[in-house]
């Protein structure tokens, strides 16, 4: 009887196992139907909303994109980059590191104010004791501010830039100054406004002065999931992440 006991005990305890593999396997197969990797996707921080809502499933990391090029070069794991400019995944796919890049989208470079505001032109940045925060040099929002304040007539350009407080690491780091109340104005993308609601306005820029920003993707070359990837940039060009991005006030590239 103790033996039958012993017996029944261990074809339970066997039955057991099976179902917890069964039910791994079960979890494999769910993984690979679901795309199967998971992959690291190294984004411009102006992307940050629209990516978040389109790709739940993957390791987003939002950031300057001259950062992020840098951490691939250093050998960062990455999967994907897409960045606030084509000029970045060129140099890097010049550089090997990078697959060869697409255009996916586009945004507005604009001014934007606190809600309450009184400042209604580009021309008030020249104003004494106007507070001014900008990108840094090198970032993508910093270099497109550059090049339009550049299409100024020179002494306008310069006496806006004499008025700068404060050169940002990426686009985020300028719409927080202007939503604590450190600044006055900033130079920042239209979907960046759009993503503050209430809290900022935004003032459009002349379209002589070219304030259009285009933006590039590629798979980094070091990925060990490149199909995975490349689907991924393909949905950025033309799939459910270039919808999210249209929804969220971007544009065609």
């Amino acid at each position: 009887m103790l033996r039958q006991m012993h017996v029944r005990h261990a074809l339970s305890l066997a039955a057991v196992l099976l179902l917890l593999a069964g039910a791994g396997c079960g979890d494999d197969e769910s993984t690979a139907a679901a795309g199967g990797s998971e992959l690291t996707i190294s984004a411009a921080a102006s992307l940050q909303q629209a990516l978040t809502a389109c790709a739940p499933d993957a390791r987003l990391q939002f950031a300057g994109s001259d950062e992020l090029a840098a951490q691939i070069r250093q050998g960062a794991p990455v999967d994907v980059l897409a960045a606030a400019s084509t000029k970045i995944p060129e140099e890097l796919a010049g550089e090997g590191k990078l697959g060869d890049p697409v255009e996916f989208t586009s945004n507005e470079l604009v001014l934007a104010v606190p809600a309450d505001s009184d400042l209604r032109s580009l021309d008030a940045l020249e104003g004494d004791g106007v507070k001014l925060v900008i990108g840094a040099e090198g970032v993508p929002v910093g270099d497109y501010t550059r090049a339009v304040l550049g299409n100024l007539p020179p002494a306008q350009g310069e006496a806006i830039l004499a008025n700068v407080r404060s050169e940002e690491p990426d686009v985020k780091g300028v719409v927080g100054k202007l939503t604590q109340g450190a600044a006055d104005a900033g130079f920042v993308y239209a979907t960046d406004v759009k993503a503050a609601g209430d809290d900022l306005r935004a003032i459009e820029l002349p379209a002589e002065l070219d304030p259009v920003a285009t933006y590039g993707a590629g798979v980094v070359s070091a990925s060990e999931h490149r199909d995975d990837a490349q689907a991924f940039v393909d949905g950025l060009a033309g799939g459910a992440c270039h919808d999210a991005l249209l929804r969220a006030g971007f544009g065609e590239p």
